[in-house]
């Protein structure tokens, strides 16, 4: 006899079917699984020998084999477990076939038969969903899976609580969907003292969702103007609340089955290497960039990444998603984030402050600039010269407008950007290109002709022509105008700066 049990193997943001195949012939007793199964599934055996013995019930002495199928599919995690259980009980005739056969089941199992928390509930539920399918699950993800929306789920505690709900002797409670988190907010702009220049930046960056550099020396204020960014952008949409909480789960991120209704804000360290920030590694995980999909990433210390890390994120940024390519897997993540960079103007940080400057100014400020190359600069909308702040300064009462204010502003151009471009599936002003950036940014007469004098005096590359563009577009939607004027230009601008050249 063959036992089958329904489950799903993660690639990416998408769960693909499979099937658990468990079969039990008379020979020399041996517990095999194969199908492509990595390290901590093989180490399953172990986990499922352990859970059955804990009910008391022996597992017979045959060969045992279970087989995920389809065998060519790469599969890892320990969500396995429980459906090699549940097959393997199906084939011994504890459990009945028929009944597991309407459900998809995930699950990690503990050697006294607790079922433990396992990554991607929420996409294992979706999957279910679409199947028409109910789902099996660990009872501290239920209300996770119930998110999924009009799908049956069956969250246990333990193996011995859900062998009697399937045989009705005992009934699980249904989960209901956990509570949609409070939004948070960070610090508040009124904590900051004078730096106007860089408050204006800010606020066109959450307005259109635009790539922020800020460059000063220490103690300017760069990380905590940094920090206010999340204080100032709307919450999320409820499209957005789930797919940001879908990779969460898939990183194992999402806890208490809340879906996350703040904009993420990630901020790696400066060592960080190439898998940490893009995804990928040994079992392919979203990186710091897709942890902070729809919301910010914040690189502080920007050319003390390592220069290979920082190039690994061009692509990324232009294309809003990253793709981790690997022999036997090709698995693609979203990564619409909004890049936020700060950095010392030079290795000592006092580029021109006479007092303080190190001797070697200010070839150190050009070797120090150069290790973040210029292509990666050139994907930075906004460029801002943070000055530093004086004693005099800390001294004066906080500004009168703070986040709230912002917000507001902030909140009304997203609306107008979203009604915008719903008929193109974009949400920004960053996201718009090509011809669409051309019918809805085209500057009149007179910003024409200095957007095509700054071009040629700059030497702006096609890109940085289109950011200027952008950049302008959210400008007059700030300032309430159907049309990108020689001022807003001008403005955009001056946000806009030379990559050097390396």
């Amino acid at each position: 006899m063959v036992a089958i049990v329904s489950t799903v193997a993660y690639l990416g943001l998408e769960a693909r079917p499979v099937e658990v195949q468990v079969q039990l012939t008379p020979g020399q007793a041996m517990f095999t699984v194969v199908g492509l199964a990595d390290k901590a599934i093989g180490e399953s055996r172990e986990r499922v020998r352990g859970a059955i013995s804990a009910l008391g019930i022996a597992v017979p002495p045959k060969r045992i084999v279970a087989n995920l199928s389809p065998a060519d599919l790469p599969k890892e995690g320990s969500h396995f477990d429980l459906p090699i259980a549940l097959a393997l009980l199906a084939a011994m005739g504890v459990v009945d076939s028929e009944a597991l056969s309407h459900y998809v089941v995930v699950g990690e199992l503990g050697l006294d038969a607790r079922i433990a928390p396992s990554a991607g509930v929420l996409l294992a539920a979706l999957h279910a969903s679409a199947t028409g399918k109910g789902l099996i699950c660990p009872a501290a993800q239920g209300s996770e899976a119930a998110w999924a929306g009009d799908v049956e789920v069956i969250a246990a505690p333990d193996l011995l609580s859900l062998l009697a709900h399937l045989r009705g002797t005992a009934l699980l409670a249904t989960p209901v969907p956990g509570e949609v988190e409070e939004a948070r907010r960070g610090p508040d702009l009124v904590q900051v003292k004078g730096q106007e220049t860089a408050k204006r930046a800010l606020e066109i960056a959450a307005a259109g969702a635009h790539n922020l550099l800020m460059v000063g020396p220490p103690g300017a204020g760069k990380s905590l103007l940094a920090a206010c960014l999340p204080g100032i952008l709307p919450s999320l949409g409820p499209s957005e609340s789930l797919e940001v909480s879908m990779i969460a789960s898939v990183a194992g991120e999402l806890s208490g089955g809340r879906l996350i209704r703040t904009r993420p804000f990630r901020a790696p360290h400066h060592s960080a290497s190439m898998p940490a920030l893009v995804g990928g590694g040994l079992k392919v995980k979203p990186g710091e960039i897709s942890l902070a999909h729809l919301g910010v990433l914040f690189l502080d210390e920007l050319p003390e990444f390592q220069r290979a890390v920082l190039d690994s994120l061009r692509q990324p940024l232009e294309t809003g998603s990253v793709s981790v390519a690997r022999a036997n897997t090709h698995v693609t993540f979203p990564a619409r984030v909004q890049l936020v960079a700060a950095m010392n103007p030079c290795r000592c940080g006092h580029l021109g402050d006479p007092a303080l400057a190190c001797s070697r100014a200010p070839r150190c400020a050009a070797d120090y600039q150069a290790r973040v190359s210029g292509p990666m600069l050139d994907r930075i909308d906004l460029h801002v010269d943070v000055q530093g702040v004086s004693a005099a300064d800390l001294t004066l009462p906080p500004p009168a407008e703070g986040s709230v204010a912002v917000a507001a502003r902030v909140a009304a151009v997203r609306a107008i950007q979203s009604e915008r471009y719903a008929a193109h599936g974009i949400r920004t002003n960053a996201e718009a290109d090509g011809e669409l950036l051309e019918a809805v940014a085209t500057p009149d007469d007179p910003g024409r002709a200095l957007l095509a004098s700054a071009a040629a005096a700059m030497r702006l590359s096609a890109r940085s022509y289109h950011r200027v563009l952008k950049v302008a577009r959210t400008i007059a939607d700030l300032a309430g105008s159907d049309t990108v004027g020689r001022i807003h230009i001008a403005e955009a601008l001056s946000y806009r700066r030379q990559a050097p050249r390396n």
